[in-house]
C-alpha cells in the first residue's frame, strides 16, 4: 500500500441524510466512470435514522489492500454530533466541508481548510432537504481531484429515483457552481 496513492474521503452525519448513499455514489463514480479502484465502508447506529453515522471511501489507481480510511484528506460533515465525534479522524490541514445550515464549527476547525456549504438550506429552497447530500457531492466533485465531476454526475443519475432525477441533477449542478466559487477564493490541493 502506498499512502501517497490513496485518496480518502469521509462523509459524516446522521441516519436519513444520505450519508451512506453519498459514499456509495462516490465509490461507484470512481470505479465505473473514472476507471479507478475504490472501497466503501460504513458505520451507523442501531437506530438508523437520527443516529450518528459515516461512510468512508478510499480511491486509488492501484489495488487497495486495506479498505478503511486511514487518514482522510477530506471530511464532509452534515450534523453537529458527527462534527464532534468524527472530526479528529481528519488529517491535519485536511479539507473540512460542513453543511453550515446544521453544523457550527468551533476553534477545532481552524487547523483545517474549512468550507461552509449551506446544503440543507439550499435543498429546502429547492423543495426537499433530502437532496442536500447531492448538493454536497457536486461541491466535492468540483474541489477534489480524486474524482471527476462527470463521473459523479453519472453515478448520481444511476442512483436516484427516475422521478426525482431532474431535481437531483439540478442539486448536483448547484453544488458544482458553489465549488467553482470556492476554488476562486482558495486553491485546494488534496
Amino acid at each position: 500500500m502506498k499512502p501517497e496513492n490513496r485518496k480518502e474521503v469521509m462523509f459524516a452525519g446522521f441516519g436519513g441524510q444520505g450519508i451512506v448513499t453519498a459514499g456509495y455514489i462516490t465509490g461507484e463514480a470512481a470505479v465505473v466512470y473514472d476507471d479507478k479502484e475504490a472501497t466503501l465502508t460504513q458505520i451507523y447506529g442501531p437506530e438508523a435514522r437520527g443516529s450518528a453515522c459515516y461512510s468512508g471511501v478510499v480511491i486509488s489507481n492501484e489495488e487497495i489492500s486495506y479498505p478503511y480510511p486511514l487518514n482522510p484528506q477530506i471530511m464532509v460533515v452534515m450534523s453537529q454530533e458527527a462534527y464532534e465525534k468524527f472530526l479528529p479522524k481528519l488529517q491535519q490541514g485536511g479539507v473540512l466541508i460542513v453543511d453550515s445550515t446544521i453544523v457550527k464549527p468551533d476553534k477545532k476547525a481552524e487547523k483545517y481548510q474549512l468550507y461552509k456549504v449551506s446544503a440543507t438550506e439550499i435543498a429546502e429552497k429547492m423543495g426537499t432537504r433530502i437532496i442536500a447530500n447531492v448538493i454536497i457531492l457536486g461541491f466535492l466533485g468540483r474541489i477534489w481531484d480524486a474524482i471527476s465531476v462527470e463521473a459523479l454526475q453519472e453515478a448520481v443519475k444511476t442512483n436516484v429515483p427516475k422521478k426525482y432525477l431532474k431535481l437531483n441533477l439540478k442539486a448536483f449542478q448547484t453544488g458544482v457552481k458553489l465549488g467553482e466559487k470556492a476554488l476562486k477564493k482558495k486553491l485546494i490541493k488534496c
